[in-house]
């Protein structure tokens, strides 16, 4: 890993140089993806039996062939061993605890006049979720985008999954069981992508498309966002851990590796107010790195963007930890909560030394689909606050009109929109 130093007259640029993240978009890929979008809106079904059939190594005839029921999402609970069965149920029952406190609920109130302002509250009506099938399986992944919807009160959650040569994943259609998904369809890629936003003849069309990806996938939630909503287009994990010094080495060693595992372009930073401290990390992971199944991935992830950073105190270490704005911000010191005061910008903040990050990805409550790459700046977790709308209420009475009238008649004259001020006019008596 990189060594950084707060005092270090190039420790600015060192650390705008290792958070630089190329996100610009590949015009290839955008090609491809813009091809197979329009494929699939003017040819529907077949044309997603077919991109399936070549991407994934599968042999659908009938989009029959890639649809899932209820009851198949039920017999693949049942199959599961019970502890997995009871990890899955708490973990969804604790997210939808969670997010149950997310609810917005519609509000209004009367003017002096009598006028009733308000803002009414409803949710999506159909959103799609789309769920990574290809290297690995994320159970985690399904519960976290379909509970939020589901206390959100949308009616129909449609999951996509990708299933390369036809293998499906019985704990993620478990998870989709459990989290309350109304129908799966086993395709990915951009063609899931482009299926839930058109619609085909058998794919609803969705609201809203929410749920990470490969670069295929967020090419193609870029091109239909307008047509739908999306959540957001998610770069590589990140992890940054503020340490005092209190927590074992192997513990912050491990946090390190948990997010550096993901991808050999994910990101974990160290920021410590002691030198024998990182130093002890240091130790720590060069020890733990041999137990590791995916060595090369953490490896190749801590060599390309990890870093240590030594800071001079815990203020500064918080500042950092505000410019870089990180999608896991654990706070490992001694009294996390008002540390955590400090911090102004991250995806999601883990409060003392107990609190691996790895808990928010399963089972804590709050949810684990989390802006990266500096977005924490200005964008926030997905909630059920992304699968409501608010509609914006006026009734305005006798008496309130003719005051507003005058003022938008007033106003609409301004803009030379004629109009406008007779439609306000037309309702004053004088």
């Amino acid at each position: 890993m990189k060594k950084l130093d707060t005092q270090s007259p190039d420790f600015q640029a060192e650390l705008k140089t290792l958070l630089a993240f190329e996100t610009a978009q590949n015009r290839e890929i955008d090609r491809i993806v813009a091809d197979i979008c329009a494929d699939v809106q003017k040819r529907g079904d077949a044309a997603l039996i077919e991109y399936t059939n070549r991407f994934d190594g599968t042999s659908a005839q009938t989009i029959d062939d890639l649809i899932l029921t209820q009851d198949d999402l039920q017999s693949a609970f049942e199959r599961l061993p019970e502890n997995i069965q009871t990890a899955l149920k708490t973990a969804a029952r604790r997210v939808e605890s969670y997010h149950e406190h997310q609810k917005m609920e519609s509000w209004t109130y009367e003017d002096e006049d009598g006028t009733l302002l308000g803002q009414q509250i409803t949710p999506l009506d159909r959103v799609g979720i789309y769920v990574p099938g290809g290297k690995a399986a994320y159970p985690s992944s399904v519960i976290m985008n379909a509970m939020p919807a589901h206390v959100a009160g949308v009616k129909e959650i449609i999951m996509v999954v990708p299933t390369p040569k036809g293998e499906r994943n019985d704990i993620v259609l478990a998870a989709a069981f459990v989290a309350g998904v109304t129908k799966v369809f086993t395709v990915g890629g951009a063609q899931a992508g482009a299926a839930l936003a058109y619609g085909t003849e058998s794919v609803p069309q969705v609201d809203k498309i929410t749920g990470p990806g490969n670069a295929f996938v967020a090419a193609a939630k870029r091109r239909v966002f307008g047509v739908v909503g999306i959540d957001m287009v998610a770069g590589p994990s990140e992890i940054l851990v503020i340490a005092d010094g209190t927590t074992p080495a192997d513990w912050v060693a491990m946090d390190l590796f948990s997010q550096a595992e993901h991808d050999e372009i994910a990101q974990a930073i160290l920021i410590g107010t002691s030198q024998a401290y990182l130093d002890e990390v240091q130790t720590a992971m060069n020890r733990l790195i041999e137990t590791m199944p995916r060595r090369a991935i953490i490896e190749a992830s801590l060599g390309n963007r990890g870093a240590m950073i030594l800071a001079k105190d815990l203020d500064e270490a918080c500042e950092i930890a505000n410019y870089i704005s990180p999608e896991h911000l654990e706070l490992s010191v001694e009294n996390p909560q008002e540390w955590a005061k400090k911090i102004r910008h991250a995806g999601a903040i883990f409060m003392g030394r107990y609190t691996s990050e790895s808990l928010g990805d399963y089972c804590a409550g709050p949810n684990h689909v989390l802006p990266t790459s500096r977005t924490a700046r200005f964008s926030s977790p997905l909630g059920t606050y992304d699968f409501q709308k608010r509609s914006s209420l006026i009734q305005v009475s006798e008496q309130g009109a003719q005051k507003l009238g005058k003022t938008a008649s007033v106003l609409a004259h301004g803009e030379s929109l004629t109009a406008h001020a007779r439609a306000a006019e037309f309702r004053l008596k004088d």
